[in-house]
């Protein structure tokens, strides 16, 4: 079987392992790429924790600076602290460096426009035609400019939230809250903002020095010390954090990890109680938000997966919030981005204003099983794989804007080629464990026995 290949190029962004893919030579040619898209204006720079994160910046500040943008570098900070400073600067770009939930071998460049989104497909493709054509503009000596170290991006991100959300209600016991922030970029803020919300703060993996004490993923099979520290604490909730702090899990009062679907859940649950509107998820979000979001007579929109899809539907139908079922929760009024800091904080509110707890809470909602698997694919197979779920379930309601999504009597299931990793993901969600189980092991035998065959010589298309 042909080696995984360790660097990844498409709509995402750049992703590679550093020290074998991703190299000071393709990095600064991306930052080129992107200075040249851009033009010679202002670019937000910020990282994470990874070790390889002040390599990686000093090449993308050579190719910035080479292509004539001033440059705005916030420090290490979380992927939506730099989409709302692009904002609050009225800067024209930014550079997100962090390979999110990647291994720590891995690092990675994410693309942000005016108004803090990331590049849509089609601003994106035009990226990835500068860069693969290799006609960058270039200043000379005298037309570059200096450096601005901004400080201060993390309090700012803080302020906000308290602004719009302002400290929990007034309790006779302050919440309980331990924070594990996977040692990555929520480690300089979550602290922060949890203290300015008023609630008693414990942490853990706070360090933000690069290592990674478990996978980045908040996963509940990845949340076992959080669970621990919950109980040890006696806290009324963990919160779980990935490296670039985008995406949020929780831990329940009884040190049960819920599941990261369920934080979209009850961020979502919490604004509609106050305004309800439209809310937009992805395609593989759980069906118990279409149940929460019709108890408030509202409407759901489905896009595809992927923030910038996410953002761009939210826009258009005008949503008071969405997310992606990963953990990841935009609230407009906020931060128009996946935003860990302001789910926490609309999760926390909910909690003080309802006097519930987080078990009680996730009782009240609807109850789906949801499963997720992923195997290596080469690039080349995916649309082998999607074409084979097509023809086996042409009968079914199918959904083809994002992979192959089926819709089942007893469920559903998505199977998608990843635009991060190398990998194909299979998801299945039904109303009882054992189904989405039945549903999940069939089709996932499916794929992988498409994978294991050679490739046609002929081209496969969808």
């Amino acid at each position: 079987m042909r080696p995984i290949p360790t660097l990844k190029i498409s709509i995402s962004g750049v992703r590679g392992v550093i020290g074998e893919s991703l190299t000071p030579t393709l990095l600064t040619r991306f930052a080129q790429a992107f200075g040249t898209y851009i033009g010679a204006r202002t670019i937000v720079i910020g990282r994470d924790p990874r070790t390889s994160g002040e390599m990686v910046k000093q090449a993308v500040i050579a190719g910035l600076l080479s292509s004539g943008c001033r440059i705005l570098d916030i420090g290490m900070c979380p992927v939506p602290t730099i989409q709302l400073l692009v904002r609050h600067h009225r800067a024209h770009g930014g550079i997100a460096i962090t390979a999110s939930h990647n291994p720590a071998e891995w690092n990675a460049l994410k693309f942000i426009g005016q108004g803090g989104f990331f590049l849509n497909t089609g601003q994106a493709r035009e990226l990835l035609d500068i860069y693969h054509q290799g006609e960058y503009t270039r200043v000379g000596g005298a037309e570059m400019r200096e450096v601005g170290e901004v400080s201060g991006a993390t309090d700012l991100h803080v302020q906000k939230i308290i602004e719009v959300l302002g400290p929990l209600p007034t309790r006779k016991k302050k919440l309980r809250v331990v924070l594990d922030a996977c040692n990555g970029a929520g480690s300089l803020v979550g602290p922060k903002l949890l203290a300015s919300l008023v609630a008693e703060v414990f942490t853990i993996n706070a360090t933000p020095d690069g290592s990674f004490p478990r996978e980045a993923e908040p996963l509940p099979e990845n949340l076992g010390d959080l669970c621990d520290a919950v109980k040890a604490h006696r806290a009324d909730l963990g919160f779980a954090q990935d490296m670039d702090a985008d995406r949020l899990a929780i831990v329940s009062e009884g040190g049960v990890a819920i599941g990261e679907e369920y934080t979209l859940l009850l961020a979502t649950l919490n604004v509609l109680s106050k305004n309800p509107g439209p809310v937009v998820a992805n395609l593989s979000t759980t069906s118990a938000l279409q149940k929460v979001v019709s108890q408030f007579g509202c409407s759901l929109f489905l896009s595809k997966i992927g923030e910038v899809n996410v953002t761009e539907e939210m826009q258009k139908q005008s949503a008071v919030i969405g997310g992606e079922g990963n953990g990841g929760v935009i609230y407009p009024r906020l931060n128009f981005a996946r935003d860990s800091l302001v789910g926490m904080a609309l999760i926390l509110h909910l909690l003080a204003e309802t006097g519930k707890t987080i078990t009680e809470l996730v009782n009240s909602l609807p109850r789906f099983a949801m499963i997720k698997e992923k195997l290596a694919c080469p690039s080349d197979k995916i649309s082998v794989v999607l074409r084979k779920l097509r023809h086996e379930y042409g009968s079914f309601p199918m959904d083809l804007r994002d992979g192959v999504k089926v819709s089942l009597p007893n469920g559903w299931f998505l199977v998608r080629g990843s635009n991060t990793e190398p990998i194909i993901r299979v998801i299945a969600e039904a109303e009882s464990e054992a189904d989405a189980r039945t549903i999940i092991d069939r089709v996932y035998s499916q794929v992988q026995e498409c994978i294991a065959q050679p490739v046609s010589t002929r081209s496969a298309v969808i």
